[in-house]
């Protein structure tokens, strides 16, 4: 199957998937597996902040809109921990406004993801990021 081989550049990559949803989380986690991605997953922005540090991710993928902690919490405590601060955030959201964008870039996040988001989006994300961050 072509799944398989497309991601062969990504194998070993760290990626941290932060969502409330279930179906995202599960959605994304098969997706980056099968590209070769290392994956772990926490359903809300408190869940995470314990995985972020013991696990250290190449990449983090967070829902915007989260109980608890949202999105823009979590990716500004990322941003804002001396130790996190140089691993890319992509944000994740199903709203798509210029304001919503602007306030993604405002807390640190390198791109901005609309859901329902794609397979090519998701691993073109990893390959732009993760090299930075490896």
């Amino acid at each position: 199957m072509a799944d398989f081989d497309d991601g062969a550049d990504l194998a070993g990559i760290k990626v941290l998937v932060i969502d409330d949803s279930k179906t995202i989380r599960r959605t994304a986690e098969n997706l980056l597996s099968r590209a070769g991605c290392d994956v772990l997953t926490a359903s809300d922005g408190f869940e995470a902040l314990s995985k972020l540090i013991d696990y250290r991710p190449d990449v983090v993928f967070v829902d915007v809109m989260m109980p608890r902690l949202d999105g823009y919490h979590t990716c500004a405590l990322i941003k804002n921990n001396v130790s996190l601060r140089d691993t890319p955030v992509i944000m994740l959201s199903s709203k798509d406004g210029l304001f919503d964008r602007a306030r993604g870039r405002l807390v640190g996040a390198e791109q901005y993801l609309a859901k329902p988001f794609t397979r090519d989006e998701l691993l073109g994300a990893i390959r732009r990021y993760a090299r930075r961050a490896s």
